[in-house]
């Protein structure tokens, strides 16, 4: 699509010097009319007479040409002026419709955002706030920010002896209700809601809760909405609503579900490609696709409330589909990857790590996509609001996946070339400088003799000096098995849920696939089979994934 950047001012300022022009070229033609139209009297021989018939008609010709280019001038200043003017109002226009877009909300009255955190921030700060109001105003306008406190624990990533998820999600869904028929029914306030992931969770119930609320008791439709960040309760996407119905005790989790597409209120639901909470594949068995998830639960998952949805370029937010004759009051959004998170560690690898990345992401994403459904994008391209669970194979054209697969090959190898021509000479080895604290500390620590130890001058200090080696030795070996204990613990929890937990979720997928069976339509057998595997190897991954995060100590702040 070609663009094309107009400056109306410029444009009106070249009309006016073309208009100064033009006079003064007409003031030059006419001070040149009389001496190039006529010449003195000739003299009486042929020659002179030929001469001064030859330069009149040139004066003539030049007057008719300046004629010409005179009416030329003046058409042109008036189209370029008027170009101008037309400029200036489509811009004026488009002005003002951006400016209601942004400002105009479905809301009525002050307004009141209340924003929620992910696991392990409670208490948003100014910066996360200002994040989330980004996400917020082009759909609400400008709101008064407020952030609420909510648990945000998620055992065992935010500490071995915090919050379990459905502990903390339900506390902090009392937090939110309370604050909203706060602001609503007692302020007189309209409110947003904005959340980001755990929070986003907790919206997503207490929207189901305000819609079991009693008529005429719940907030009205124009009082209240809701802005989702990287939600696992997506309906087509959310780990939540993909394996709905899973439970697992052991470790306080609840997969609820899918976020009410049915809503009376304005809501919006934003998804980072490739987030394996909020994007995780439809396709399971698909096990590249489930480590690339699980990649992005590390690498994109985290990044979603730093984005600023304003001033992405283009193509990179996308309004997701909806059925055909979905009516609701929900817009689904995805913000685009143009990175597999999965071979994000691959790119940490000092002068061969991008060019090996950049060598294999083209058919490596083909092959992730697949677990999407459709090789060319990184999220079920199904209708957003409809809650789609996990499924056993895609339907994809071969020809299609070979032919992204040519492609890919060609681009792969296209961008690891420029990688490596494009990388200059390496600089030789820094030497530490001398300087160096480290180093000053360790020769100090050389050339320090160490400290004489004085032994003690009566029995009453020796005891004194046993006991209190005693005291330390017992509170070292208990701390170091109490952590350990508690790094185990999780270990633990997790196996006990795919050794029990898992186990009886399968059965149910099996008893779901025989009653479809029995019901008449026979690939219910297939699926009586298919299901429980294609559970088991997405749970595997994220199983291996979370033991992987707890084994490592890393505290996820940002679920």
């Amino acid at each position: 699509m070609p663009y094309v950047l107009v400056e109306p001012q410029m444009v009106a300022t070249a009309a006016a010097d073309l208009e100064h022009i033009g006079a003064a070229v007409g003031s030059a033609s006419a001070a040149a009319a009389g001496p190039t139209s006529s010449l003195a009297a000739a003299a009486s021989d042929e020659v002179s007479a030929a001469i001064a018939n030859l330069f009149g008609a040139y004066g003539r010709e030049y007057q008719g040409i300046v004629t010409v280019l005179e009416a030329f001038r003046a058409e042109f200043a008036r189209s370029l002026a008027a170009a101008g003017l037309a400029y200036a109002q489509s811009e004026a226009t488009n002005a003002a419709t951006v400016s209601a877009a942004i400002t105009a909300s479905p809301l009525t009255g002050p307004t009141v955002s209340l924003i929620m955190g992910g696991s392990g921030n409670p208490t948003p700060g100014i910066d996360y706030v200002d994040d989330l109001l980004n996400y917020i105003s082009p759909q609400f306008g400008a709101t008064t920010a407020r952030a609420l406190f909510t648990p945000e624990q998620l055992y065992p990533l935010t500490g071995e002896k915090s919050l379990p998820l459905t502990t903390s999600v339900s506390q902090g869904i009392e937090i939110l209700h309370n604050a909203i028929l706060n602001e609503v029914d007692t302020l007189g306030n309209s409110v947003v809601v904005g959340g980001y992931s755990q929070s986003a969770i907790i919206a997503s119930l207490e929207m189901r809760n305000l819609a079991a609320m009693p008529p005429g008791t719940a907030p009205p439709a124009d009082k209240l909405g809701f802005v989702l960040l990287a939600n696992p309760m997506n309906p087509n996407g959310g780990l939540l609503s993909r394996f709905a119905g899973l439970s697992l005790p052991s470790l306080g989790v609840e997969f609820f579900g899918a976020t009410p597409a049915d809503t009376i209120y304005p809501t919006s639901l934003y998804t980072h490609e490739y987030d394996g909470f909020a994007d995780f594949p439809r396709y399971p068995l698909n096990i590249v696709s489930d480590l690339n998830a699980i990649a992005g639960i590390a690498f994109v998952h985290t990044d979603t409330p730093d984005i600023n949805p304003q001033t992405l370029p283009p193509g990179d937010l996308i309004k997701l589909p909806t059925e055909p004759t979905y009516q609701g009051s929900t817009s689904y959004y995805i913000i685009r990857t143009h990175h597999l998170p999965l071979l994000t560690p691959l790119r940490f690898i000092p002068v061969l790590g991008n060019p090996l990345a950049d060598l294999v992401e083209p058919n490596l994403t083909t092959i992730v996509n697949l677990g999407y459904g459709d090789p060319r994008y990184g999220y079920s391209t199904a209708p957003a609001n409809v809650p789609t669970p996990f499924g056993l194979f895609p339907e994809v054209d071969p020809a299609v996946v070979a032919a992204q697969l040519v492609t890919g090959t060609q681009q792969g190898f296209s961008a690891a070339v420029n990688d490596v021509l494009g990388q200059g000479p390496q600089g030789p080895p820094t030497v530490p400088s001398l300087g160096s604290s480290r180093l000053v500390d360790l020769l100090t620590s050389i050339a320090s003799p160490p400290a004489i130890v004085v032994p003690p001058t009566s029995i009453d200090g020796l005891i004194t000096d046993l006991q209190a080696a005693n005291t330390y030795l017992s509170n070292t070996v208990s701390g170091g098995l109490s952590r350990a204990y508690e790094s185990l613990l999780p270990t633990a929890d997790i196996l006990n849920a795919g050794l029990t937990e898992v186990p009886s979720y399968n059965v149910n997928l099996f008893l779901d696939g025989i009653e479809q069976a029995v019901n008449g339509d026979p690939v219910g057998l297939i699926n009586a089979i298919g299901y429980p595997i294609a559970a088991d190897v997405g749970l595997l991954a994220l199983a291996g994934g979370l033991e992987g995060l707890v084994l490592l100590g890393i505290v996820v702040t940002d679920f």
